[in-house]
């Protein structure tokens, strides 16, 4: 399976259409958060119209940049992955909307106690599934992912032990721009996408084994 990953779009659609046209052999597209920038229903649902237009599978999650209502438009959709997971062939995808709450109050932000109940519920959908590939919005503490500019980690506590405990085979995620790059946590591999605004993006490849293209 081909996996195309796609975080912090912020609204640019034309990159984000011009990103998928680069993958034609990706059999699914994930949209890991910050598809909007203050969005509303109808920029959210334009956004998945783009994704789908070109025939793949689309799985998604809001980031703190998509107000929490949007959470509810990407479930109407059908291709929400927040809190709950789906299986398709012998992989399983779920995922965590939103980002830990923070001093900047940005429109759609969580407890890290919200982010573990999440995480969790997700977990149970895709317990059976052979490959497991957790999408929240938010890296996980601690690593080269979540780093800011000025050197701070801020990234999720609860995403962190999560993997520390599930060890789930991929984590893809973006929220911090900056952080785009590969990290693992013991067998967990996990990619910062960094911002598909910027043209950039992530290829996960499924087989045998895993491999993941930070690209371009």
């Amino acid at each position: 399976m081909q996996i195309l990953a796609l975080t912090d779009i912020h609204g640019s659609y034309e990159t984000m259409e011009s990103i998928i046209k680069a993958e034609p052999a990706a059999d699914v597209i994930v949209l890991g958060g910050d598809i909007t920038t203050n969005g509303n229903s109808s920029e959210m649902n334009e956004a998945l119209r783009r994704a789908r237009y070109f025939g793949k599978r689309v799985l998604a999650v809001c980031g703190n940049m998509d107000p929490f209502p949007l959470d509810d438009v990407i479930k109407k959709a059908g291709v929400s992955i927040n809190a709950k997971g789906v299986v398709i062939g012998d992989v399983g995808f779920f995922g965590v909307s939103a980002a830990p709450s923070s001093f900047l109050r940005t429109p759609n932000e969580i407890s890290e106690a919200e982010i573990e109940g999440r995480a969790k519920n997700g977990w149970v959908d895709v317990a059976s599934a052979r490959w497991k590939i957790f999408v929240p919005h938010a890296p996980p503490s601690n690593t080269s992912l979540d780093k800011t500019f000025f050197g701070k980690h801020v990234g999720s506590t609860s995403v962190r032990t999560f993997i520390e405990t599930r060890q789930p085979d991929v984590v893809i995620c973006g929220h911090i721009h900056e952080a785009r790059g590969e990290d693992a946590i013991d067998k967990s591999k996990i990619v910062n996408c960094g911002a598909a605004s910027r043209g950039y993006y992530a290829m996960v490849e499924i087989g045998s084994s895993i491999a993941i293209t930070i690209k371009p």
